[in-house]
């Protein structure tokens, strides 16, 4: 039997050879390396000698091939270029190459690999705390959770309740400033450079867990004039939503400014993958500056919007920094239709009072969930607010102190992961944790970087490219 040894650097694959051993005669070539010089992405590059489709199944063999993963399948053609996620360093690795043309479909032998070790820079990124790993959910052990670094290189992470890394995409230049997991398994992203504020940018991109880019605007390309901060969803497959700075030029000299003073506000923006604007709301179509007594002082910053998310009947939630409120906001006419918080339009309860809300948005129990950075009382915690528009009342749902000790006076977020327990991030203190609604933790994950959030993505979301 003839093998064949190619070498990658210090990364080895033993193949049998082709001509002689294969039983899918319809493979002329391949090839094979890391995908963008990533160590958690296999490349193989595959030739037939006939219009085929191309998929491949593969295994570790540690977990055997009843564990097999198939990625998923090339368009017709001659070449075909497949990338393999969910690889764990230094493992070996079999796998299969399966062509399909029309009904006939053939299997190749195994051939075999061995995956590198992570660079040094990625292997002390996380550490996470269990100790009791059998009060964790099993919808969080078999989830993955979503971080990202904003300073350059950006990397975008993806790890497991252990701390395990098991994807990253890195970009030279800028940051991941925000990032966002579509419902289209795709990372779509703000991205800045150093010089930029934390969690402004000037770029839009979305990729796909491949690490292929789908759509790259930047600023000043289509209508895209504005800096973005904060927030991008999607709305649809051609339509990106945003947070934007809007600047509104005021003479402010009746109140000490200059004749032609810059207030900077918020702003939100509608555009398609070209770019081109669809639908354009900003802050001062409602509230007057004049009527902020530090206005020379808050200028600057004025009303710093932190999150935008849909409420169930398709509008918009923001929510507010400085003047700590959340506002919802009619997607069409941007007409604004409530303001919760201090001086809102909506009877709150006295124990729903908070401080600045941030990742504001409605859970699976339809409350109004947000994490409140508490800066009024120096104590982080976990909002759940019952809304009732139609007697304009804001009751509580469930207030979550967090310990003192993980207080985080900016950024953070809170996601519902079951009923009684929340995935909640305290970005400055460089932790993310799992509570209860009484505030006990039940597991940590400390990292090198400061997250602006933590996403929780359920296992199924993630099909075919991560499984546990």
């Amino acid at each position: 039997m003839i093998k064949k040894l190619i070498q990658y650097g210090s990364f080895i694959l033993v193949l049998l050879a082709l001509a002689s051993c294969s039983n899918n005669q319809i493979i002329s070539n391949i090839n094979i390396g890391t995908h963008g010089n990533n160590e958690l992405k296999i490349q193989i590059d595959v030739t037939t000698n006939d219009q085929a489709q191309v998929n491949a199944e593969y295994w570790s063999d540690k977990k055997g091939i009843e564990h097999k993963i198939t990625s998923p399948i090339s368009n017709s053609g001659l070449k075909h270029s497949l990338v393999l996620c969910n690889i764990t360093p230094e493992t070996n690795y079999s796998f299969q190459l399966v062509t399909v043309q029309g009904d006939n479909k053939q299997t190749s032998k195994v051939y075999t690999f061995k995956s590198r070790k992570l660079p040094e820079w990625l292997q002390k990124q996380f550490k996470a705390n269990c100790p009791k790993p059998e009060l964790l959910p099993e919808n969080f052990k078999k989830g993955f959770l979503l971080l990202a670094k904003r300073e350059t290189p950006g990397t975008a992470y993806i790890v497991d309740y252990k701390g395990n890394l098991r994807w990253y995409h890195t970009l030279e230049g800028t940051g991941f400033k925000v990032v966002h997991f579509t419902k289209d398994q795709t990372i779509l992203s703000i991205l800045g450079t150093n010089d930029e504020p934390t969690s402004y940018g000037s770029e839009i991109l979305e990729i796909n867990l491949k690490g292929d880019t789908l759509t790259h605007i930047k600023k000043g390309q289509g209508d895209l004039k504005q800096v973005l901060h904060h927030e991008i969803i999607k709305k649809s497959a051609d339509e990106i939503i945003a947070l934007t700075v809007e600047q509104k030029i005021i003479d402010l000299t009746s109140i000490g400014g200059k004749k032609q003073d810059t207030i900077n506000g918020d702003g939100i923006i509608i555009l398609n993958k070209k770019g081109k604007q669809l639908w354009k709301w900003s802050v001062f179509d409602d509230l007057d500056p004049f009527k902020d007594k530090d206005l020379l002082k808050n200028k600057k910053d004025w009303t710093h919007a932190n999150s935008l998310s849909y409420d169930t009947d398709g509008n918009f939630l923001i929510s507010f920094y400085n003047n700590g409120q959340i506002w919802k906001i009619n997607s069409k006419t941007g007409k604004v239709i409530w303001k919760l918080g201090k001086g809102g339009t909506m009877k709150m309860a006295p124990d729903a009072n908070f401080s600045q809300a941030h990742a504001a948005h409605i859970d699976q129990e339809g409350s109004l969930l947000f994490f409140d950075n508490g800066v009024d009382i120096k104590q982080s915690s976990v909002f759940a607010l019952k809304v009732d528009e139609k007697n304009n009342d804001v009751k509580l749902d469930f207030h979550i102190k967090l310990p003192k000790d993980i207080y985080n006076d900016r950024m953070g977020s809170a996601y519902m992961i079951t009923k009684d327990l929340f995935l909640v991030c305290c970005s400055k203190r460089h932790i993310t944790v799992l509570t209860n609604k009484k505030g006990v933790l039940l597991w940590a994950l400390e990292s090198e970087i400061p997250p602006y959030r933590t996403i929780f993505i359920p296992e199924e979301k993630l099909k075919p490219f991560l499984l546990n």
